[in-house]
């Protein structure tokens, strides 16, 4: 089958649905790819390269979707594109079919296939095909970039001799990946980073980038369906903004990421709130598309209210980091294909079965299958959750004694069943070899007790646990070294030396690892 990919015509929609290393992933899996001439232009992919990479280049796009069994597009069909749609085509695209239902209903008459790319299920295994996190972390860090270029200082503090000049301060509504992406990017810029999010269950992950999560007095868990948020209620929104009113004269920058699927974004920094902040500050709504978090802004363009604040509503951020954007987006789309395409025989199969590929399917064989049903997988993990009632301190020390008794039990019945074997085995074996039989059997299981005992200082358990092996064997080799045998005393040293080098690596990379979360 060929897998066509059309040139963006969407205005300022630089992103292209196929790169030249994408294209030759595809066509291991045995597909014919081709491209509208110039399409990956703007992204700085040449036809050359594409060329270079065995993709045909056709320069009119009637004869591209003709000659098209699969077209792959990073914006779902316009207007103007329906009518070049074929009978029975498969379409890979962003389509956003809860707010696209026309366009769904046009081609629904095409009897079309239609993957989603906005409608990945947020499951692990689907990760590698989820182009919404792919574009939000890119959105995240160009948010930060965009907000440097309206801010007029520096993001880090200095002290020079013209003075001291204090760090920004910049406050990220929202932690998903859009927001722990500007957390990095301001973190790593030098500024003061705090973070406000309705989950509190991603506090830890702000903490751990270095920012301060604005923890709101208020018991509420505002986690939706798939790890998003879910409305909040009149209380909730009532503390939210009062802790809003309370940061906005001191924050220098505000990036707002909140969005709730299937509807506007909620407002979470209204006027008088934005007529509280500093003149020069900058606020970037990465909701703009969406309606936007502020009140004031408007999408696609960048106010200045009458206090001096610039308020950035740009919606294609992640078009204007458009080869970073492409090659991370058509990554999504192949791993998508490589689903479909599992005996790697260039035939896609939309197995409606499957978790991922149901859920992504939003039109099959000119049928709308929006809205997918939940995922199995989430299902069982919500009806786990709902089983599950908080315990009280009584009962968990109960469960702990219960548990420590099932194990002492576990461990007297393998002493007996190790001692009957032991036994069993000295009716036949020599005395020589059961003294060394008992010693072997006995340093095992002290060995096991020790090691399963160590403290997990480093930062993996199984580094801690690989070291304290390595520390057994420089003991029983030190012992060793008392012995008359040569070839003993030189196995000896080298086991040392090696368990040493172990040892020694072992905390090297745990610095290096600490390393990458310090700030120098």
């Amino acid at each position: 089958m060929i897998i066509g990919s059309p040139k963006e015509i969407f205005k300022g929609e630089n992103r292209v649905a196929m790169t030249p290393e994408s294209a030759k992933q595809l066509q291991k899996l045995g597909y014919k790819c081709i491209l509208e001439s110039n399409a990956g232009i703007n992204a700085n992919f040449s036809d050359r390269d594409y060329k270079e990479a065995g993709v045909k280049i056709v320069k009119n796009p009637e004869q591209l979707w003709n000659d098209s069994d699969i077209i792959l597009k990073v914006r779902g069909p316009d207007k103007t594109e329906l009518s070049k749609v074929k009978v029975n085509q498969h379409i890979i695209s962003f389509i956003w079919p809860g707010q696209n239902k026309p366009l769904l209903e046009n081609l629904k008459k095409k009897k079309v296939t239609v993957q989603a790319m906005d409608m990945i299920p947020r499951i692990s295994r689907a990760q590698k095909m989820d182009a919404l996190s792919s574009m939000a972390n890119i959105a995240g860090y160009r948010a930060i970039i965009e907000a440097g270029n309206q801010f007029g200082r520096f993001f880090t503090g200095q002290i020079t001799a013209a003075g001291k000049v204090p760090p920004a301060k910049i406050l990220v509504i929202g932690a998903g990946v859009a927001g722990l992406a500007a957390i990095g990017t301001a973190q790593s810029m030098g500024a003061i980073v705090r973070a406000f999010d309705v989950r509190p269950e991603v506090a830890e992950q702000i903490e751990s980038m270095g920012a301060e999560f604005l923890m709101l007095d208020f018991e509420s868990d505002g986690t939706g369906e798939g790890g998003y948020a879910k409305p909040a209620s009149k209380e909730f929104i009532n503390k939210e903004l009062e802790l809003f009113r309370e940061q906005a004269p001191e924050i220098d920058i505000v990036i707002t990421t909140a969005l709730i699927p299937g509807m506007p974004a909620p407002k979470l920094w209204p006027k008088e709130i934005v007529d509280l902040m500093k003149p020069g500050s900058v606020i970037v709504d990465l909701a703009a598309e969406q309606g936007g978090n502020c009140d004031v802004t408007m999408p696609n363009k960048t106010v200045e209210t009458k206090n001096k604040v610039k308020v950035i509503g740009y919606t294609d951020l992640p078009s204007r980091m458009a080869t970073q954007s492409s090659n991370l987006y058509s990554t999504n789309i192949r791993h998508m294909i490589d689903d479909l395409t599992p005996d790697k025989n260039g035939v896609p199969i939309t197995n409606m079965e499957d978790d991922v590929i149901r859920g992504a399917t939003v039109l099959h064989n000119g049928e709308i299958t929006f809205p997918p049903p939940k995922p199995k997988i989430a299902a069982i993990a919500k009806l786990t959750n709902k089983e599950i009632k908080p315990k009280t301190a009584e009962e968990i020390a109960k469960d702990k004694i219960d548990a420590e008794k099932k194990a002492g039990k576990l461990q007297v019945m393998l002493l007996i069943i190790g001692a009957l074997i032991t036994w069993f085995i000295g009716i036949y074996a020599p005395a020589e070899f059961m003294q060394h039989f008992i010693v072997f059997i006995l340093s095992c299981f002290v060995g096991y007790q020790v090691i399963w005992n160590v403290s997990h200082s480093l930062h993996t358990p199984l580094m801690a646990v690989t070291n304290a092996i390595s520390s057994i064997i420089i003991i029983g080799a030190l012992l060793q070294m008392k012995t008359d045998n040569d070839i003993v005393s030189i196995l000896a040293l080298v086991s040392i030396f090696i368990a040493t080098i172990n040892i020694v690596g072992g905390f090297m990379v745990t610095k290096r690892m600490l390393a990458m979360f310090q700030r120098s």
